[in-house]
């Protein structure tokens, strides 16, 4: 098939649809999105040679955002685009040229259904999946654009906490690149909670060749941007995505109302 609709339903026929959204009618100004929200796989690619217990792990996505990406929007009344299938299928923040965007070893884990992978199967994982997520976020950023709106981006993620053996102390971090508002609110509230051990840029940095969603999204649109990262331990139960997603809820709450005059300018 040569159309993109063509090739999208070639892999995704009887599968779930890649973006998610909740609060699209939403009138906060902040529009979340979640690149690893879930882990489905296409039925066409079965389970690209891993067992069960190995695609429940980071690998394969972010675990417990989905559950703190939800009520965060619940709560604040912001849009959330989320994107459904795992990142081993096509990890929907990185550029598609490099090399992670379909990664054939993830931490110490070979991904066999990735090994050998021909261009135009990568193409139509890519054309699937990939695209209509990012091409969604473009269209609400226009329609927000064009209306007026004030739009202040932020990007969930969830991160393990111990990796390739090394254990990682942070409770919660703050990624960015360019942006020089939304970030130093962030790291001076989530700080000034007397509980945390914060990330400046930690446990990631964003940058062009790693990242899509802030440089693109963000950076690109001109938009007041940041990303969030959440150890995994801590919202690993619904216990623990609620308690992040009020403390979230609040301290985004008062960054709002301190921007407030800056967005409406």
């Amino acid at each position: 098939m040569d159309s993109a609709t063509g090739r999208e339903t070639s892999l995704l026929l009887n599968d779930a649809p890649p973006v998610f959204e909740l609060n699209a009618d939403g009138r906060s100004p902040f529009l979340f999105t979640s690149d690893h929200y879930g882990r489905l796989i296409p039925k066409p690619l079965g389970d690209l040679g891993l067992s069960e217990s190995e695609l429940t792990r980071h690998i394969a996505w972010d675990i417990g955002i989905a559950g703190v990406a939800e009520r965060l929007s619940h709560m604040l009344g912001a849009h959330l685009i989320a994107q459904r299938y795992s990142r081993l299928v096509i990890d929907c923040n990185r550029p598609p040229r490099v090399a992670s965007s379909i990664p054939r070893l993830s931490e110490a884990t070979t991904i066999p259904g990735n090994e050998g992978l021909a261009r135009e199967d990568a193409e139509l994982r890519r054309h699937a999946i990939f695209d209509p997520y990012h091409r969604r976020i473009d269209a609400v950023i226009d329609e927000r654009m064009a209306a007026k709106r004030p739009t202040i981006l932020v990007s969930l993620h969830s991160f393990t906490p111990v990796y390739a053996g090394v254990a990682r102390p942070w409770h919660i971090g703050t990624l960015y690149h360019r942006d020089r508002t939304l970030p130093p609110l962030l790291l001076k509230a989530l700080r000034a909670e007397g509980d945390l051990v914060v990330g400046d840029n930690e446990p990631y940095a964003v940058g062009d060749e790693t990242d899509y969603t802030i440089p693109v999204h963000g950076e690109a649109r001109g938009l007041v941007n940041s990303g969030i990262e959440i150890r995994q331990d801590l919202i690993a139960d619904e216990s623990g995505q609620r308690q992040w997603a009020e403390r979230l809820a609040r301290i985004l709450g008062e960054i709002e109302a301190t921007l407030r005059p800056e967005l409406t300018a």
